[in-house]
């Protein structure tokens, strides 16, 4: 039931008590003041009209009783002592009945009878004629006249009582609405301001409590607008920088499950981050090292700042990893945060600094060792045997060979890594390219038994530099031709797939383990350091493959397994601009 509906009830309650109380207390105080009203006017009328009958015959009391009946509108009764009626208005002469006698010895009494045949309001008084005779004068009147005036004052109190009940209903509603109108309105407005509607507002109506009321409520939602406004302006900053950061950011409850993670994640861990949420880290973080550190941060609730590898499925990526406890009241642990900033970059910088003069120092040692060696021979007279002088001089020129095919490929590599490089883009055929390619180095294939496939059935057109593309496909099958054992088979497809152009390149050679697989694209990483060095491989092939790739805005990807081949799949899209 509504506020507004028991507030009418209640006082209509009331007021309908009140009022049948008053109305009964009220009806029954008139109807007793008018009956003492009609006897005190019954006893002065039958006095006077005794003493008219006291001054008067006998004879003349039916005649003075008919003029008093006609002149007061009442009954007249003239009784002896003895009870015979000597006057009489009504046409059913009755005698007085010795109660009426007794009550009317002494003073004058009203009361009762219904020795009319009907009740009436009878007044009996005593009177004196002759010299020691008395007589009694009765005056009556029936009820009902009374009961038709106790009627209207009641018709009068209903009617009366009625219309104030009425009045007071509809004040009653008046004055409940509007003292519950602003109620509604609060708790409506309350109502939505829990949804989370903060704009909502109400009329603010009279200057009293209510209508402080109404303001304060709409002062509140309007200052709640404006926190929640600035509130999601802010959280809406803090996601995008959070999400587009780049480092890694997680944050670890006190349980251990992660509450927080961003975007950033899923290309640092290889995986859709998301369905990490509210797990435990240690069911989703594969790395052991950052397992590691994050168990000592929770144990010793301290800062700890340390560098940590996760190896993905093509290459090793190295991250500074800042860890910190977060506490809260009373230095209670709440939790921890991991920021993974990304140092693979400097860590390859870095490595490739060490690596380069090793590698090249490595890579140049030999072919000069060996020049140097056969020179110094031949010239303390080996070269006057000429079975001797050919065969040093022939080894001289494959190690000068190798040494002008390194010098080449780091010349090469440098160029393709410097800022203004710019690829030569035009509308080329890659199916053209690729046959050109393959017949190029068909000769070494047949040499090692070596079956070449090719599947150029589809004309594949893509924008490139037809000198680059040509580039890659030499290294890529100069690579197949080299792993693969004596009578092994290379394939070689070109198709469209999507929009765009795909090259792919199989052998049935040694295969490349999962632990070697990351590091394939290394300047000088070699997956058979033997094989590759005798047939004058510079470790550089595979470096440049995937730097004029990207150039096109490609991308690269490598199937192998160990002992049974290596597939190389290369995808460039349709268009490709000039890249520097």
């Amino acid at each position: 039931m509504k506020f507004r509906t028991r507030i009418v009830f209640g006082v209509l309650l009331s007021v309908l008590f009140v009022l049948a109380s008053l109305g009964i207390f009220i009806g029954q105080l008139l109807k007793g003041f008018y009956v003492d009203q009609l006897a005190d006017r019954i006893g002065k009328e039958a006095a006077l009209s005794a003493l008219v009958i006291e001054n008067s015959n006998e004879n003349e009391w039916q005649e003075i009783a008919e003029r008093l009946g006609e002149r007061l509108d009442v009954r007249v009764t003239v009784i002896k002592e003895n009870g015979d009626v000597v006057g009489e208005t009504s046409d059913n002469p009755t005698s007085i009945d010795e109660t009426e006698i007794e009550e009317s010895t002494g003073e004058a009494n009203i009361r009762y009878s219904t020795s009319f045949g009907d009740d009436h309001l009878s007044y009996t008084y005593p009177f004196h004629y002759g010299e020691e005779h008395k007589g009694y004068l009765r005056l009556s009147m029936p009820v009902s006249h009374i009961d038709e005036i106790n009627k209207k004052i009641w018709v009068f109190l209903w009617v009366s009582f009625s219309l104030a009940f009425l009045t007071i209903a509809l004040l009653s509603y008046r004055i409940a609405n509007q003292l519950t109108r602003p109620v509604e309105q609060v708790t409506k407005a309350a109502n939505e301001l829990a949804k989370g509607n903060f704009g909502v507002r109400m009329e603010e109506g009279y200057q009293d409590e209510i209508g402080q009321l109404t303001k304060s409520i709409n002062t509140l939602a309007s200052s709640l607008e404006q926190t929640t406004s600035e509130y999601h302006t802010q959280r809406e900053r803090l996601e995008a920088l959070f999400d587009h950061m780049g480092s890694g950011l997680i944050f670890i409850n006190d349980r251990g499950d992660i509450s927080l993670i961003n975007q950033y994640c899923k290309s640092i861990f290889d995986t859709d981050t998301n369905h990490w949420l509210q797990r435990l880290y240690y069911h989703v973080i594969q790395e052991s090292s950052l397992i590691t550190l994050i168990q000592q941060i929770f144990l010793a609730e301290k800062k700890i700042r340390s560098q940590v590898s996760i190896t993905t499925r093509l290459a090793v990526h190295h991250y500074e990893v800042y860890g910190a406890p977060i506490l809260g009241e009373k230095e209670k642990l709440r939790g921890i945060v991991l920021v993974l900033h990304d140092i693979t970059e400097l860590k390859k910088l870095e490595q490739v600094r060490k690596d380069f003069v090793a590698n090249v120092s490595h890579e140049l040692k030999t072919p000069v060792t060996s020049l140097k060696g056969f020179a110094e021979t031949l010239k303390e007279g080996a070269a006057a045997n000429e079975e001797t002088r050919e065969q040093f001089l022939n080894i001289i020129w494959k190690e000068s060979d190798r040494l002008q095919h390194l010098i080449n490929d780091l010349l090469e590599l440098s160029r393709i890594e410097q800022e203004h490089f710019h690829l030569n883009i035009e509308k080329v055929s890659l199916t053209r390219i690729t046959r050109e390619v393959a017949e190029l180095l068909s000769g070494k294939a047949k040499e090692k038994k070596l079956t070449l496939s090719l599947n150029t059935s589809e004309e594949v057109d893509m924008q490139g530099d037809s000198f680059r593309l040509k580039q890659i496909i030499i290294n890529l099958l100069h690579n197949a031709i080299i792993y693969t054992p004596e009578g092994g088979d290379i394939f070689v497809n070109v198709y469209k797939k999507n929009h765009a152009a795909v090259l792919e390149v199989e052998d049935t050679g040694i295969g490349i383990s999962d632990r070697e697989l990351p590091r394939i694209f290394e300047r000088f990483y070699r997956v058979d350091k033997d094989r590759s060095r005798n047939s004058g491989g510079t470790g550089l092939g595979l470096a440049i493959v995937k730097h004029l790739t990207e150039a096109h805005s490609g991308q690269i990807n490598v199937v192998s397994e160990k002992g049974k081949g290596t597939i190389f799949m290369l995808y460039f899209p349709s268009n490709v601009s000039n890249i520097s």
